[in-house]
């Protein structure tokens, strides 16, 4: 009896501590899209786009098809919010407007968002190119 609560006990806590991705959670994050050290505000008419992939630590792929969810920045926003997240390992990937150019600039970071940090908001940058 005593094994079994025991065993009972453990299981519980190894399953709370575990990261199972995915949204319904409460980390929020501020992810800022970089081109080469410039920040890419988000336009009205081509606002910046942020492309998640759940369990993930490499680019899916570059079709939205290829993500789990997006995040849309706000016009005149320097950052896009991506809400509601759970621990665990991510892909973002990045779709902006550099207007410098003008010109379309992707790219990607994966990201692993720490069980301790599962009520927290975090600021990342995410690099993209031409």
């Amino acid at each position: 009896m005593k094994a079994t609560i025991i065993l009972m006990v453990i299981g519980s806590v190894l399953a709370s501590s575990c990261c199972k991705e995915g949204t319904g959670g409460n980390v929020t994050i501020a992810a800022t899209i970089k081109h080469h050290s410039t920040i890419i505000q988000s336009h009205v008419n081509y606002p910046d786009t942020v492309f998640v992939k759940f369990d993930a630590n490499k680019l899916p792929g570059t079709n939205a098809s290829d993500f789990d969810t997006f995040f849309v920045g706000e016009a005149g926003e320097d950052h896009v919010h991506i809400h509601g997240l759970k621990c665990g390992s991510y892909f973002f990937y990045a779709a902006g407007m550099d207007s410098s150019g003008p010109y379309r600039v992707t790219g990607g970071i994966p990201f692993k968002i720490k069980h301790k940090d599962r009520d927290e908001s975090v600021s990342i940058d995410i690099p993209v190119t031409e």
